[in-house]
């Protein structure tokens, strides 16, 4: 138990003061007094209402000078002094200057067992009233004590109230700084996964660019192909006078025909629906060949060309729309 002690307030001091002054009347003494012990004096706490008590609240005497309550409060017991004047050990009290040879009184003490002070009665003369009703000095004592313990309790509950706020309020300062750290490191997250998000659409937008670059390459090289190097193939062919030759330029044009065919295969799937014919005039508009090229190039009449072209633009689901087929075969590399 902490060594401090709580306050008397002052609704326990009005209780008190009923006490004595019910002890005055009774015992028909001039004074009533509870004591409290401030080492190194004794100082009077309470005191009993009365023109004839001599003892005002706030009085002070010196512990251990001969005081009826050093006796009491040293030994824990109740003493009785009839008359101080007729006993040697008392004839030098202090209380005597008051003339108050007649002293009843009760230790009080705290409930872990240090000392309060006293409950005593005082008169000029031998009290035999007072006698006759000393039961009652106890019994007021063991009230006193068991106010003195349930104001140490309401103490120590409001210590313990107080602790909890601060352990509450601690926790709360902590719960707060987590949250802010939290709300800070999510903050944090949601910045990064925009970063990303953005390197992401970066990437997506530099592979689409590659995506595209690699197929107007491819579909250059099968243009040139196409145009350039197979035309001379056939060209240097024609005009061949041996065999040999015209079979080694007839593999060299086939092996030229699948190199660019497997670099257009990516468009295969969109021509799925296409006859062979379909797919081959399809190829040379994406390359920018116009009806009459076309139908020089694979040895038709230009209304056969036509014919084809409107077959294809129906396949494709642009027979109504009015755009290029060029421009349409293009948009699905």
């Amino acid at each position: 138990m902490s060594k401090t002690k709580p306050p008397i307030p002052p609704e326990i001091a009005a209780k008190w003061q009923r006490i004595v002054d019910i002890l005055a009347d009774v015992m028909t003494v001039p004074a009533a007094l509870i004591m409290r012990a401030a080492p190194p004096e004794h100082l009077v706490l309470v005191t009993s209402a009365g023109m004839e008590n001599p003892y005002e609240t706030g009085m002070a005497f010196t512990l251990h000078t001969g005081l009826y309550c050093d006796v009491v409060m040293d030994d824990q017991r109740e003493l009785l002094v009839r008359n101080a004047h007729a006993e040697p050990e008392w004839c030098a009290n202090p209380d005597l200057k008051h003339g108050m040879s007649f002293y009843f009184g009760s230790p009080l003490n705290w409930p872990d067992g240090d000392i309060f002070g006293t409950i005593c009665v005082l008169d000029t003369q031998a009290q035999n009233n007072a006698e006759r009703y000393r039961g009652l000095l106890p019994e007021f004592g063991r009230v006193i004590d068991s106010d003195l313990k349930l104001l140490v309790e309401i103490a120590e509950r409001e210590h313990l109230a107080a602790e909890l706020k601060k352990s509450n309020d601690e926790l709360e300062q902590r719960v707060a700084e987590r949250t802010g750290e939290l709300t800070i490191a999510i903050a944090e997250l949601r910045a990064r996964e925009l970063e990303i998000q953005e390197v992401n659409t970066t990437l997506r937008v530099l592979l689409n660019r590659v995506e595209k670059s690699r197929g107007e390459a491819e579909e250059q090289i099968v243009q040139n192909v196409n145009d350039l190097v197979i035309p001379l193939v056939e060209k240097i062919r024609a005009q061949s006078r041996t065999t040999e030759l015209q079979t080694h330029l007839s593999l060299l044009e086939a092996s030229l025909r699948k190199i660019a065919s497997s670099l257009s295969s990516r468009l295969a799937t969109k021509f799925s629906g296409l006859t062979a014919t379909e797919t081959e005039i399809a190829m040379l508009v994406m390359q920018g060949m116009n009806t009459k090229e076309i139908a020089r190039s694979i040895s038709r009449a230009t209304s056969t060309v036509d014919f084809h072209r409107n077959n294809i633009r129906k396949k494709l689901g642009i027979e109504q729309r009015s755009l290029s087929l060029r421009s349409f075969l293009t948009s699905l590399n």
